[in-house]
């Protein structure tokens, strides 16, 4: 085991599918320091590394080999490997192959496995999305940890502070003794909301920009689905519109089971869940609750738990939506990572050589 002397606990790890770095930023808030992170996407490489004080690199994880990630684990540290392995979207399936393993769908968490069998960290953790429990695969990274403490459970978002409904599954393992999730702060009075996220950001309109927030940004609307958000109410559907600003789905039955399209977040909830898509109005439950506008790429990204001063563009770069929301909705909510390093830090600081 790798541990410093005199009782001092030293976490170094290493994010796998790091993406512009909300695991890890939230890893690094909870005290573990993350060296690197390792993505394919080019345009991760500057958030990751403006914020984070770790090394980007650009790589396949299918060719990514334990003497790619080794460097960066420090002697007399305990190693982390973590990450969420991305997945294609459920409803892509057929039934037949909802539990199949090899199908394409999967391999990227069964690389993730391959790389803890060949690094044998002491630690490891994954987040995911709450339908892979029922995946013949997840049983395969199981497998993979042989030897391992497990704790594994679906992660409700809401009740750990993020201002969203989100769920996520998350994984922890240790070599070293048995591990769990901290459970929800049992102090906490009510969810944090709409309103306490992003109350404070100043007002804009469809189509602007804040000079001093490039990010802070909104999608422009057309005239008619101005006249859309204009007619919601906060929490309400379309059918709270005029007869003749309903869209054609909306007047088939199967467009009846849609109702959050096109609507506007209520100040007092968790928003809906960010999705990579949820810059635009008519993608989901993501009109501003008052102002006339979809909400923008800053406000998604402090509902997704960011910090308000998290940088994603390159001073001058243009803010890209389609790019920019892919990023923002797929990332791990900040604050997810910073629970798993309370947790893992609350598990390595009791074991009995530590006392």
């Amino acid at each position: 085991m790798r541990m410093k002397q005199k009782n001092t606990v030293s976490i170094i790890g290493v994010d796998l599918f790091c993406g512009v770095g909300g695991l890890s930023h939230g890893l690094m808030k909870g005290g573990i320091r993350v060296a690197a992170g390792v993505d394919l996407d080019e345009s991760c490489r500057y958030p990751y590394e403006a914020n984070n004080r770790s090394k980007f690199i650009r790589k396949d994880v299918r060719k990514l080999q334990s003497g790619d990630i080794e460097p960066f684990f420090a002697e007399g540290s305990l190693r982390l490997l973590a990450g969420c392995a991305p997945c294609q979207p459920f409803s892509t399936y057929s039934q037949k192959n909802r539990t199949g393993i090899r199908d394409g769908k999967w391999d990227l968490l069964l690389e993730f496995g391959r790389l803890v069998r060949e690094v044998q960290p002491e630690l490891v953790t994954m987040e995911n999305v709450p339908q892979l429990h029922g995946q013949d695969v997840f049983q395969s990274f199981l497998d993979s940890l042989s030897g391992y403490h497990l704790w594994h459970g679906v992660v409700d978002c809401v009740r750990y502070g993020i201002p969203q409904t989100r769920k996520r599954l998350v994984l922890l393992a240790s070599k070293l003794g048995p591990v769990s999730l901290i459970p929800p702060r049992r102090h906490a009075q009510k969810s944090v909301t709409v309103r306490d996220s992003i109350s404070n950001l100043s007002k804009i309109v469809a189509g602007e920009s804040n000079p001093a927030d490039p990010l802070h940004t909104s999608c422009s609307l057309s005239p008619r689905n101005l006249r859309r958000i204009q007619a919601s109410k906060p929490g309400g559907t379309w059918r709270d519109w005029p007869i003749g600003l309903r869209a054609k789905c909306h007047k088939k039955d199967s467009g009846m089971t849609y109702p959050s399209v096109y609507g506007r977040m209520e100040w007092d909830a968790p928003a809906p869940t960010m999705t990579t898509q949820c810059f635009g109005y008519g993608n989901g439950r993501f009109g501003h609750p008052e102002q006339d506008r979809a909400i923008s790429l800053r406000e998604a990204a402090l509902i997704q738990s960011f910090p308000m001063d998290y940088k994603f563009v390159r001073p001058g770069d243009t803010v890209k939506f389609n790019v920019l929301g892919r990023l923002i909705g797929n990332a791990v909510p900040v604050t997810i990572g910073k629970i798993v390093a309370d947790s893992l830090m609350n598990h390595v600081v009791k074991l009995p050589n530590q006392k």
